[in-house]
């Protein structure tokens, strides 16, 4: 890992050295978003879901955090750590991966930049995870389905699940994009209409690679004691399997307090995917030192501050703590 981070602050030099020599591209960027997809209800779609009583499967999942290091109005360097859990009935394993990157341009071009480095981060790591899967173990995503091109997880990734037989699914934390006739939240209203304590709505969209989409949407509530209910994307090449026979192992591992219904292996990889506040702290101080030894230190000094001051009326010390407000870039 060390030898990435060395090969990434190198990288970082050079952009930086570039930048503030020849400046960067003046233009607007687009942000293209997820398709919106309005369906109306269907109370028949909706099936229960069995609780599981026991996890004798193995359940992969990956996440990956973007933490900022510093950061100015045209450009930013990030500190990316991926992680996976596997989780086996009681047993636990994990293990992170970490890289500093580095984008030049305006808020929107380095929100796409991250969204891309994040997703393709993501796809290699579970790809590594494929060597030790075995076929009918799960893999578990952060997001949705939509796979090749740009900003979407890998095609090679979706290919070698379907090659394995991996049971591949994508679960989001939120999906704002999916809306009932009348434009309200698809989720919510679909947990309005259902009568059961579990429970799958399948499916609201059917799988359209020609659009990137690579599996079927549904909505899913994992556990009776939480009104939370997630966006879960089932493959296209597990589609002929029933939707509630492949979710209902899942209940299972939602039942965790701490996850909210959410499945355990994923809070587990988000989890271990946020870095220290002393490790960032560790990145930013070699950054630094980067930054000095180039000459470059003042010039960049001067750009963080022109873009700052709002961050310390607020009580913001370090580009980081700049999370916590929802700005990611």
């Amino acid at each position: 890992m060390k030898e990435r981070i060395s090969e990434d602050l190198a990288e970082m030099k050079k952009k930086l050295v570039l930048y503030v020599d020849k400046g960067r591209d003046v233009g607007s960027s687009e942000v293209r978003q997820e398709p919106i997809f309005a369906v109306p209800l269907n109370k028949s779609k909706i099936k229960p879901l069995k609780k599981a009583d026991s996890c004798d499967f193995r359940v992969f999942a990956v996440d990956c955090s973007t933490r900022t290091l510093k950061r100015a109005n045209n450009w930013g360097i990030y500190l990316l750590r991926s992680a996976y859990a596997l989780v086996q009935g009681r047993d636990i394993q994990w293990d992170y991966e970490e890289g500093i990157c580095t984008a030049i341009g305006d808020a929107d071009a380095r929100f796409m930049f991250l969204r891309a480095a994040r997703l393709e981060t993501e796809s290699r790591m579970a790809l590594g995870l494929l060597r030790s899967a075995e076929h009918d173990d799960y893999l578990l995503l952060d997001g949705a389905s939509y796979f090749g091109g740009v900003r979407k997880f890998e095609l090679f990734l979706y290919e070698e699940c379907e090659k394995k037989g991996i049971k591949l699914l994508t679960i989001s934390k939120q999906s704002p994009m999916l809306h009932d006739e009348k434009g309200r939240d698809f989720m919510a209203a679909a947990l309005t209409i259902s009568s059961y304590p579990i429970w799958v709505y399948h499916p609201v969209a059917t799988a359209n690679i020609h659009e990137n989409l690579y599996g079927d949407i549904s909505v899913a509530k994992f556990c009776s004691s939480s009104p939370r209910v997630f966006r879960c994307d089932i493959m296209q090449y597990l589609t002929e399997c029933s939707a509630d026979g492949l979710l209902s192992p899942l209940t299972y591992l939602s039942e965790d307090p701490r996850c909210m219904g959410y499945p355990v292996t994923l809070w587990l990889a988000h989890d271990f995917s946020a870095p220290s506040d002393a490790k960032l702290l560790h990145y930013c101080e070699q950054v630094e030192k980067i930054w000095e030894d180039t000459g470059l230190l003042d010039v960049l000094h001067r750009e963080e501050l022109s873009c700052s001051f709002a961050d310390e009326l607020h009580g913001i010390r370090y580009a980081f703590q700049r999370e916590w407000w929802g700005d990611y870039v």
